[in-house]
């Protein structure tokens, strides 16, 4: 129910809107009740519903395809990055002597910082990245020998 105030000519009019059928409403002026016949038929506006389709599962006859890089010939040493970031530092230079636990490389990814600590006790063979590098998950950072 919808409630106007009007002044017409001076004299102030209390209009009640009750409900609206079709092109007729029910209608209060000052508390006495009317039916008003209206010119044209109102339409109520309705809020649309969303509707979603229901998900069926795929299933796909070719094997998945890999999200990483695919794995160099010199792997059996390699560190690699965990996740997509960019290089903030590099710590370790060709020809360094690295023990396990020994940090690296500075990555940051999703924006903090994650520290590349080596996993096993050697030489740096290579270095594959330098500060300010975009890599992706998968790809080889330092290669211990």
């Amino acid at each position: 129910m919808k409630e106007f105030k009007f002044k017409i000519n001076g004299n102030e009019y209390l209009v009640n809107i009750g409900n609206v059928e079709g092109n007729i409403a029910d209608i209060e002026v000052n508390g006495t009740p009317y039916k008003v016949e209206l010119q044209k038929e109102l339409r109520q506006t309705k809020t649309p519903k969303l509707v979603r389709p229901e998900v069926i599962p795929t299933t796909d006859t070719h094997p998945s395809v890999a999200k990483t890089n695919s794995p160099g010939s010199a792997t059996a040493g390699s560190i690699k990055s965990p996740l997509p970031g960019v290089i903030l530092d590099v710590l370790v230079k060709p020809g360094d002597e690295v023990k396990v636990g020994q940090r690296l490389i500075v990555l940051e990814a999703m924006k903090m910082e994650n520290n590349i600590d080596s996993d096993k006790t050697g030489k740096v063979v290579d270095v594959k990245v330098r500060k300010g590098d975009s890599v992706l998950e998968g790809e080889v950072l330092v290669i211990i020998g």
